[in-house]
């Protein structure tokens, strides 16, 4: 099995301070040679703070403050740059709301070390779940997947996870600087890039845990412009950067 080199897991947040201690906690315990990268956008709960505090006391935490809410696809590029300029070979993307087990972090590195280049934490395959999820919530995530596959043709049942590892070489290869989509979109834009650029995506079966603190970022306007971007891509066969780069 392929040895992985440097890991990098990226968790945005804002007004996450109730579920950072702990989730960082769980990351540390769960990967204990990985580094974290939390992303905070100025959260006025005072995360940034705490983030501050957790990397004080830890030299493989790391934090990254941004002056405001500016989404979460930057948020993302934003920690994808600063790790791949400091050398890391794997980042990945996990949410700090307890919904994402850190317990599965291996799970997705072991994906990458059997030569995937891209590890999705998937709650569609076989094996997969959700909990405490209302109705309403799975059948808007079943149904956007299913439109994705149909319209884009991606052999992909979970496009829309935010729980992924990715190679550095895979984020440098579709031209992840170019990306602007952001929520939902932003997943499956980069879940596209890398299936159209020919490399390997993989899902691994995952328990995805409705968050118990805090409010959901997901809003009508993430859901609109997933919509929007993905039809568009369906007629036009690719998103617009990595189209220029061909």
């Amino acid at each position: 099995m392929e040895t992985l080199g440097r890991v990098l897991i990226v968790v945005p947040t804002y007004n996450e301070r109730d579920n950072l201690p702990l989730i960082a906690e769980r990351i540390r315990a769960s990967v204990p040679d990985a580094h974290l990268m939390i992303v905070d956008d100025n959260s006025p709960d005072g995360t940034g703070d705490l983030a501050d505090e957790l990397a004080a006391k830890d030299d493989h935490v790391h934090v990254l403050h941004r002056p405001g809410k500016q989404g979460l696809g930057a948020a993302y590029i934003a920690a994808f740059r600063w790790g791949m300029s400091e050398g890391y070979d794997v980042l990945v993307e996990m949410d700090a709301d307890g919904s994402h087990q850190p317990e599965e972090l291996p799970k997705l590195l072991e994906a990458l070390a059997e030569g995937a280049d891209l590890a999705i934490g998937s709650r569609w395959v076989p094996g997969g779940k959700v909990v405490n999820w209302p109705a309403h919530r799975e059948f808007l995530s079943r149904g956007a997947n299913v439109y994705v596959r149909l319209i884009l043709g991606l052999p992909i049942r979970d496009a829309t996870a935010g729980f992924r590892a990715y190679r550095a070489a895979t984020l440098e290869k579709i031209g992840v600087s170019g990306v602007e989509s952001q929520g939902y979109c932003f997943q499956v834009d980069l879940t596209l890039r890398t299936v159209r650029s020919g490399l390997r995506a993989r899902e691994v079966p995952i328990t995805f845990v409705e968050r118990v603190n805090g409010v959901s970022k997901m809003s009508g306007k993430v859901i609109t412009e997933a919509l929007w971007r993905v039809s568009l891509w369906g007629i036009t066969g690719l998103p617009s950067r990595l189209r220029r780069r061909r």
